[in-house]
């Protein structure tokens, strides 16, 4: 878990985590009442602090709130019972299956980009078709963990080569934006802080064309301009902390000529 939620959270009890989290997600305590099964009346106990919650009423109330898997372990430590969630490492021997699957899904998507990224953009995996996308970025922001956020809206990163700044600046703040809320990761709102100092003047965010299903990414390369297209694939319901933040982002040519530089890029043919 990150520090400051594991620390906000250790030194709250879960009556009043349970508060936070309904507020977060504009419940009522009778909505969350009736959709866990218990009483209002038993729910406002536990969140004052009158009544001690179950291991198992705690967890109903998680899976009804949508809590994170990372945040429903501090919850219960919170309660005073032991985490359920395991948060294994890709590289654990458990995982094995899951790393090799990623590994494969990656280099299949070749001469195309593609990465594993987790809940704070720190990029896990990538394939073989990032790496000449990314010639000319300060070598300090390629020192691991690589973060996307960073990587895309730093000044020494991408930024000065992305021809759609503006929408693609604004394409990936509403993502930490939404991820911030969804979470309250003090982590990932320090980040969002951070990316929105980085970005252009709020009047060059609005430059998406109105036509447009997916967002394009308009990144100047030497070899010629590249038009991509992405898209952000999670687990479908993981038990393990890590895994259910993991996300595999995709991209794909937006066209002809970003297909054939793409490939000629993989075969090292072009500059």
């Amino acid at each position: 878990m990150s520090d400051s939620v594991a620390e906000r959270e250790a030194s709250a009890g879960p009556g009043e985590v349970l508060r936070e989290w309904r507020a977060r997600r504009r419940r009522s305590q009778l909505e969350l009442a009736i959709s866990a099964g218990v009483s209002a009346r038993h729910l406002s106990f536990v969140e004052t602090g009158r009544s001690r919650a179950s291991r198992e009423l705690l967890l109903t109330l998680s899976e009804s709130l949508e809590v994170p898997l990372r945040e429903r372990n501090a919850l219960l430590l919170a309660g005073g019972y032991a985490p359920v969630y395991t948060a294994s490492d890709l590289d654990d021997e458990q995982l094995q299956a899951i790393r090799a699957a990623l590994d494969h899904l990656l280099t299949g998507h070749e001469p195309y980009p593609a990465l594993v990224i987790d809940r704070w953009g720190d990029m896990q995996l990538s394939n073989r078709a990032v790496a000449p996308l990314l010639a000319g970025v300060d070598p300090e922001l390629l020192a691991p963990p690589v973060n996307i956020f960073r990587l895309s809206l730093h000044p020494a990163g991408l930024a000065p080569r992305i021809r759609n700044l503006g929408a693609w600046a604004a394409h990936l703040i509403e993502r930490l934006d939404r991820l911030t809320r969804a979470t309250g990761d003090a982590r990932l709102a320090g980040l969002l802080s951070e990316m929105r100092g980085y970005g252009p003047p709020t009047g060059d965010m609005n430059s998406r064309p109105e036509h447009d299903v997916l967002l394009p990414l308009q990144l100047e390369h030497p070899s010629g301009e590249l038009n991509l297209h992405s898209t952000v694939t999670h687990f479908g319901a993981p038990h393990d902390v890590n895994l259910a933040e993991l996300a595999v982002e995709s991209f794909f040519p937006a066209d002809e000529a970003t297909r054939r530089i793409l490939g000629e890029l993989a075969a090292g043919t072009t500059a």
